[in-house]
């Protein structure tokens, strides 16, 4: 047998190579690779023995060559190996190849284009391809995971077809990734930052399979961007507890992506998609301890978010309930063992949060197609809004109305919020009214709405959502305006004394 081996990712190379040779093989190489073989002294056959041409072009052109593509692409029946025979080839029956690191190339920090250019692999991929449509008689690897696979299969002389299949499989996979990073690149040197390209390619790698869906009679999976860096859920660490579900890893994305919205200690707890707990405090115990207390009851079994380490007595306070999950920047060790004695309680660290992850859309499957817009990154700051009542807010309640929206804007629409004192008090979440909305989250506040602020994700459509915040006793109101009626909803707060700004930024969350 004859394997030709020409691998960027060296991973386990060499012990791979020598073992192929234990088993009879012959071993073809290219450049580096082959001075590794080399040097670790495994008798090796350079490609230029092989195709009778050197290697020109600073080693763009090596692999290229009839030698080469007739060996790998031949199908073993009398006629091709009598052609191979006239031409004096040698059959190819194994292609170890990985390509040039592109990705990493263009991951560096001031990268030129030529740079990039010069990393696009042009006989790696022609290798691949060739080996996986002849996969029937070619045995082609892509992944150095597989090596240990592959050797056993050799050694016990049981190649089965479902394998060669796995492995074609795979590494047409590993070359539409690798195009589809070049087109994804190349489309931004031509577009900039503009996120809609004529036609839209990625590719996601599969994380980890799934118990089921949201629901149990629904199979899936979680699939990984790996271009995406930063601190997200899918770059999170796993620390302990059982394995994610579905509805897991959607409260921990959206809890994450709340409570990274503050600066000072803060945390969220998120029950099926929405927030119903969000505090920030001087320190992070107080600050759970204020998020618990907002709604106790959908608290048990919620997925809670800090965008601090968690500490000890932050932990203690956690374990006293059942949680689903805890994501964190990191957890001190005497948290983690506290936590851990939960055997099932998921705990995962992102590091810490004082960056945004590279990713910058959202994306949405519907039948037949993507939306894909823009994620919603911003939020109006204080200093931002337009005072349009008579009264006038104080400082501190500007800056709890921006805590209000930032918690708001995380809320399925319609979406109304009652905050005091920077803890979330009351929530209506997904109603088909926004007065509706309104009303759940008052009547959740009670008597705590007394004095605090409300919040709207979207403009009043009519003066009622106001005249129920007045009967509750709210103090000031921070919506977008923009409604036919807002000089209704101005005058109903003038009429109670309540303070009212509008920040000119919708917030849906559909």
């Amino acid at each position: 047998m004859r394997a030709l081996i020409s691998v960027s990712d060296k991973t386990g190379l060499v012990d791979f190579a020598r073992n192929l040779v234990e088993l009879g093989v012959e071993i073809v190489s290219t450049g580096g690779t082959a001075r590794t073989l080399k040097e670790a002294g495994l008798p090796v056959t350079y490609i230029s023995e092989v195709t009778g041409f050197p290697e020109i072009l600073d080693g763009r052109v090596k692999t290229l060559h009839p030698a080469v593509h007739g060996g790998i692409l031949a199908l073993r029946t009398p006629d091709h190996l009598n052609q191979l025979k006239a031409h004096h080839i040698t059959p190819i029956d194994i292609v170890v190849v990985n390509l040039y690191p592109f990705r990493e190339t263009i991951a560096r920090p001031g990268v030129t284009l030529e740079e990039a250019i010069e990393n696009i692999d042009i006989g790696g991929p022609a290798m691949v391809r060739a080996a996986a449509k002849n996969h029937r008689y070619v045995l082609v690897v892509v992944n150095p995971a597989r090596y240990p696979q592959v050797l056993k299969a050799l050694a016990e002389g049981k190649v089965g077809d479902d394998l060669r299949l796995e492995l074609a499989r795979e590494a047409f996979a590993h070359t539409a990734a690798y195009d589809t990073a070049i087109a994804a690149y190349l489309q931004k040197q031509i577009q900039g930052d503009e996120p809609f390209p004529p036609a839209w390619h990625i590719s996601v790698e599969l994380a980890q399979p799934l118990r089921y869906g949201e629901n149990p009679h629904q199979r899936a999976a979680f699939y990984r961007d790996p271009t995406v860096t930063g601190p997200c859920v899918g770059n999170a660490v796993q620390l302990a507890g059982k394995e994610l579900s579905f509805n897991n890893i959607l409260d921990l994305n959206a809890a994450l992506e709340l409570v990274r919205e503050f600066i000072d200690p803060s945390v969220v707890i998120i029950k099926h998609n929405n927030p119903c707990g969000a505090a920030s405090a001087g320190d992070l115990a107080t600050a759970y301890r204020l998020a618990y207390e907002g709604d106790p009851v959908s608290a048990f079994g919620g997925i809670v978010a800090c965008n601090r380490t968690v500490d000890k007595e932050t932990a203690e306070q956690m374990a006293a309930i059942f949680l689903e999950a805890v994501i964190a920047p990191d957890f001190t060790p005497e948290a983690l063992e506290i936590l851990t004695q939960k055997a099932n309680l998921r705990l995962l660290k992102t590091g810490p949060l004082t960056v945004r992850s590279t990713d910058r859309l959202d994306i949405r499957k519907v039948n037949g197609g993507l939306l894909i817009q823009e994620a919603d990154l911003e939020l109006t700051r204080p200093d931002e809004v337009r005072v349009v009542t008579e009264k006038q807010p104080s400082e501190e309640q500007l800056a709890e109305m921006a805590f209000a929206m930032a918690v708001v804007k995380h809320v399925k629409s319609n979406a109304i919020v009652v905050t005091r004192n920077r803890q979330l008090i009351g929530v209506g979440a997904g109603q088909m009214n926004r007065v509706g909305a309104a009303r759940i989250a008052l009547e959740q506040a009670g008597e705590k709405a007394r004095g605090a602020v409300l919040a709207s994700d979207a403009f009043f459509p009519f003066r009622d959502t106001v005249d129920e915040a007045a009967k509750a006793g709210i103090a000031a109101i921070i919506q977008p305006g923009g409604s036919l009626r807002d000089e209704e909803s101005i005058a109903a707060c003038n009429e109670y004394g309540i303070a009212m700004v509008f920040t000119g930024m919708r917030h849906f969350k559909h």
